[in-house]
């Protein structure tokens, strides 16, 4: 189909191919967001009421502050153990194949793919199709559409899955991606019986109070650079450990130092291991740190964006701050 196609028209084609195929494994980046889980789990939904065999994949499983979703049952996290031999991969949510994890990039080749994605630079990995569109604020607003083609409502778990996907990727409509169509999807969503206040709720009451503790010590770490144009903040394994904290804790700080007044690109780096950096980088308005991230073999948005990097957590830092153009 040509590239210059509708999102409709997109949403069409898959819903065609959904109709056509079995049994489905479903999957989205590992290392998972609100999107990611969101999106996949909501397209699971969609194929169970569609009376399709769908399984959930993710090899990161999903994190703590998501488990009270509702889920469309186990979340797989390794290929082995399946309870069915799927026939197609569907894929959400991925810049790139190899950020399914290591174990289903390298299967990929064994299953006709399509790949649903809202991400710039998405090489279109999809055997069978991709749909890649920059211009969709969430890839569960991909999944809302090919309900709407496939003629499956948007109620009950389908509902709140994708309600949980925008929410997660607007910045709960706060961000530049916050489009009339999706407050239109949100206002649909809300009409068809949704309860806002409680998932709102749900995603908040999330906090431990190790994370609690953590975020204090980081707050208090964080630096202005570039005349106060460039807010960064630096983590180490010591700071994790030295408040029982975990990995995923330090989600969502990158976005309070964006909030500091005159910072223009917010800069999270955070020690994966010894040696190796996660870069999480946010912006606003016309500072494009997607093309930081990709000049660092990551990817992104336009103002939300990271990569990871072989290199010490100073030095990491000093290698963005040089990147960043303002």
């Amino acid at each position: 189909m040509p590239t210059d196609c509708s999102p409709a028209e997109h949403a069409a084609r898959v819903a065609e191919i959904l109709r056509a195929g079995d049994r489905f494994l479903v999957a989205a980046h590992a290392s998972p967001d609100g999107d990611a889980i969101g999106a996949s789990a909501g397209l699971v939904w969609l194929l169970t009421r569609m009376g399709k065999k769908a399984v959930l994949y993710n090899a990161s499983g999903v994190p703590d502050y998501l488990e009270w979703m509702p889920l469309p049952g186990r979340v797989y996290q390794h290929l082995g153990g399946l309870p069915f031999r799927p026939e197609m991969l569907l894929a959400l949510d991925c810049g790139d194949a190899w950020r399914l994890g290591n174990e289903l990039s390298e299967a990929l080749p064994r299953y006709p793919s399509v790949n649903i994605d809202h991400h710039l630079g998405n090489p279109c990995f999809g055997s069978l199709y991709n749909w890649v569109d920059p211009g969709m604020a969430a890839a569960g607003q991909m999944t809302a559409l090919v309900a709407d083609a496939a003629g499956i409502s948007l109620e009950g778990e389908l509902a709140a899955c994708v309600y949980v996907s925008i929410v997660s990727d607007t910045g709960s409509f706060t961000h530049g991606n916050t489009s009339a169509d999706v407050l239109l999807l949100a206002s649909r969503l809300l009409r068809g019986g949704l309860d806002a206040g409680a998932l709102r709720a749900s995603l908040d009451n999330q906090w431990t109070l190790p994370k609690t503790h953590f975020w204090g010590d980081m707050l208090r770490k964080v630096r202005l650079e570039r005349s106060g144009q460039v807010g960064v903040c630096e983590i180490s394994l010591a700071d994790l450990a030295a408040r029982s904290a975990v990995r995923s804790d330090a989600e969502g700080l990158v976005e309070q130092i964006r909030r500091i007044r005159g910072v223009r690109v917010a800069l999270l780096a955070r020690e994966e291991a010894p040696g190796r950096t996660k870069i999480s980088l946010r912006s606003c308005g016309d500072d494009d740190v997607r093309s930081v991230a990709a000049q660092l073999g990551g990817g992104g948005h336009k103002n939300a964006a990271g990569a990871t990097v072989d290199l010490p957590v100073p030095e990491a830092v000093e290698t963005v701050l040089e990147l960043v153009k303002l």
